[in-house]
């Protein structure tokens, strides 16, 4: 069949690793790639890149181009497929093409996925692709160190996953069951570094933690003599933000800088995918002072993340965090907009001598002046001094 598909290719060995293993785990995972014709996929494929080099894929189609891909040695083919998922990779898929990637050792693939399950924790744990993950793929998640997520969402996540896998192995989701198909992987779950209250009222109450177990994490959080613990005991490293300053100075002046409604805006592009965390915002010129904030981003007119929070200043010329509730997903050579509206003390700090492009590490970030701000912000001066960004 192989010879009659792709005359002009010598089929790979079918004992190999990847070929072996895409085999077993769709058998024994139920963990198929959707491809209802795979006859008319193997035409397609010969037809418009063998014969035609012409490559025209499809999310639906992709991994199992990949595999046949990989199979019939297609090398050109195999690399324009990991480069149609990492330029479609998001929080919603990471997972699922995380475990993919380590299948059809795509190493590049891998560390982009990683990339974005480690700034985008909490939203690729809460995805459904994840409970749509292989055991061993739960696993180098859950003994992650960089990942960017709260502790209780984990210990959720894995739940839900265990929920699934029970369905997959036909067992009643039961709390024992659940347990069972999790085995020694739900104790790389950090439970004791969650906070006493989310300890309390979510991982203790789940049923999911024996008697003795919960005893235990409770006596860790209070008792001076710490029983020993199971369970890894010491926080994720997380990520570290990194802030993009574009103000070479900055000053005040008695009549500035006024707010009373009105939008700042910056727009800005990056050279590499990043994850804008939030922003760092000046705050009052003339002693401490609380400000409310409307933090917005935005592509196209599109809004892709926004929050309204409150944050302190101390009266210096420092900046302040300002967060999204999740970090958000920047794609390089595009121009987005940051936007704030403030409302607080009328007399704050404002940014001076701006620079239209800023290299802050491995990341080039240009500058430019945005139609929305209409209240004086642009490259030049304003507000929005900083990005803060997880690469």
């Amino acid at each position: 069949m192989a010879a009659e598909i792709f005359p002009s290719k010598k089929p790979a060995n079918s004992n190999s690793n990847a070929v072996q293993q895409y085999h077993q785990q769709n058998l024994t995972n139920n963990n198929t790639i959707p491809s209802p014709n795979w006859q008319g996929l193997y035409g397609t494929i010969r037809e418009r890149y063998l014969y035609c080099d012409e490559i025209d894929l499809a999310a639906d189609t992709v991994l199992a181009t990949l595999y046949a891909a990989k199979k019939y040695i297609v090398p050109h083919l195999a690399r324009a497929c990991v480069n149609f998922l990492e330029t479609s990779l998001s929080a919603k898929n990471a997972c699922v093409l995380l475990s993919q990637s380590c299948l059809f050792e795509e190493p590049d693939l891998t560390q982009r996925c990683w990339e974005v399950i480690d700034a985008q924790a909490e939203l690729a744990l809460k995805s459904e692709g994840f409970c749509d993950i292989d055991f061993q793929t739960l696993e180098s998640i859950l003994k992650r160190e960089t990942l960017n997520a709260k502790e209780i969402v984990v210990f959720e996540a894995a739940l839900s996953w265990a929920d699934i896998e029970c369905q997959r192995q036909e067992l009643t989701p039961t709390i024992e069951n659940k347990r069972k198909v999790l085995g020694k992987a739900l104790y790389l779950i950090r439970i004791p570094t969650m906070s006493l209250d989310d300890f309390a009222n979510g991982a203790a109450q789940s049923g999911v933690l024996t008697l003795n177990e919960t005893n235990d994490i409770f006596l860790w959080y209070t008792a001076a003599k710490k029983p020993d613990l199971e369970f890894v005991s010491n926080p994720r490293k997380g990520l570290v933000p990194q802030r993009c300053h574009r103000f070479q100075s900055c000053a005040y002046r008695s009549n500035q800088w006024r707010y009373r409604g009105r939008c700042d805006s910056i727009q800005f592009s990056v050279d590499k995918r990043v994850f804008i965390a939030g922003f760092g915002l000046y705050g009052s010129s003339c002693g401490s002072a609380e400000y409310s904030a409307k933090i917005e981003l935005k592509r196209q007119g599109v809004i892709l993340g926004q929050n309204l929070s409150k944050y302190f200043s101390d009266g210096s010329s420092n900046t302040f965090p300002v967060w999204f509730e999740y970090p958000v997903q920047i794609e390089p050579d595009t121009f987005y907009t940051a936007s704030v509206v403030l409302d607080g003390n009328e007399l704050s700090y404002f940014g001076q001598e701006g620079m239209t492009e800023v290299q802050c590490g491995k990341v080039t970030v240009q500058f430019q002046c945005s139609s929305d701000s209409t209240n004086g912000t642009g490259v030049q001066g304003g507000q929005i001094p900083e990005l803060i960004f997880y690469a």
